[in-house]
């Protein structure tokens, strides 16, 4: 993987010398039977845009799960970072089923085509809220959740650790905007050694009353359709609102796509949203072309970002 990733930033970079006269087909992945475009004039002028501007008016936004981590493995649902937590031997049985039970109620919601943004909104402020109050009241040990996220060797798409070093060799930051467990987000990337100082991650942490749990620590909790009116909250607005204008923006959600619609909408910002689609897909496929300008349907790799990036990194 490292090797294929070299040959394609020699190709890359000399694409980007040519004036930035590309077209949609010198960059190969994005032909590919999966990959969805909206507007390939309007892809391209924001393609050109960022590559004229180079890396110091980059910046990266990103969810992480079923974003950065694959959606499937060997055909079964990969976990979120709230499933990797539950694996945890400490954490007792009535709250072990009493997640379930939450995750099968709300999991489906969460990703039903058929539900507005707005009652997707009511259901997962709903979940997170229950979820926090769940974990009150048992004592925890935090070094198990580095243990446990050990044992995901294969979770992040295949390339992006490799996308995450280029990254950081060139200071581009990247925020981790996760509705997930923000202490397993960050077990997971350090573990792949993916946490680097350019990182920041915007998530649901624990908050501890001694060694007993007692919730997150969020007032708001995030969610993945209330990102938008986090990211004006959290410090991150200074990173966000930062003079870095064009945003490398990757979601697996159709809220996602607009986790950072309210700084957008009041700067100059220039967006390429791309969205990573798999379940429910004829039926999604719509609703995620108008909110992402790419749609990559069933693609456990960081291909398409990568080549886009190799052209300005």
């Amino acid at each position: 993987m490292v090797e294929l990733f070299n040959v394609l930033s020699l190709v890359f970079v000399s694409l980007a010398t040519m004036n930035c006269g590309m077209t949609i087909d010198d960059i190969s992945s994005l032909r590919q039977n999966h990959v969805y475009i909206r507007d390939e004039v309007t892809l391209l002028k924001i393609i050109r845009k960022f590559v004229q501007d180079g890396t110091s008016n980059l910046q990266i936004v990103t969810d992480f799960d079923l974003t950065l981590t694959k959606q499937h493995i060997d055909g079964k649902h990969a976990l979120s970072s709230f499933g990797m937590f539950r694996k945890c031997k400490q954490l007792p049985e009535e709250y072990l089923e009493e997640a379930k039970h939450l995750y099968d109620k709300y999991r489906p919601m969460e990703i039903d085509p058929h539900l507005s943004l707005h009652e997707k909104s009511i259901a997962m402020s709903e979940w997170m809220q229950a979820a926090s109050n769940l974990l009150k009241g048992f004592e925890f040990d935090s070094n198990e959740i580095k243990e446990v996220a050990r044992t995901f060797d294969n979770i992040l798409r295949d390339g992006t650790t490799e996308m995450f070093e280029k990254l950081y060799n060139v200071n581009v930051p990247v925020i981790v905007f996760s509705a997930g467990l923000g202490d397993m987000v960050e077990a997971v990337l350090r573990y792949h050694n993916a946490l680097f100082d350019n990182v920041k991650v915007i998530s649901n942490f624990l908050k501890y009353n001694g060694k007993q749990l007692d919730g997150f620590k969020n007032d708001v909790m995030i969610h993945a359709y209330n990102k938008n009116k986090c990211a004006v909250a959290e410090d991150s607005l200074k990173v966000l609102g930062s003079n870095r204008q064009n945003v490398l923006l990757m979601g697996d959600t159709t809220g996602d796509a607009d986790m950072i619609e309210e700084i957008e909408n009041r700067t100059d910002k220039t967006v390429l949203k791309i969205g990573f689609l798999y379940e429910h897909v004829e039926a999604s496929l719509e609703a995620f072309m108008k909110k992402f300008d790419i749609v990559l349907v069933d693609d456990q790799t960081m291909r398409v970002p990568m080549e886009i990036l190799q052209l300005i990194l």
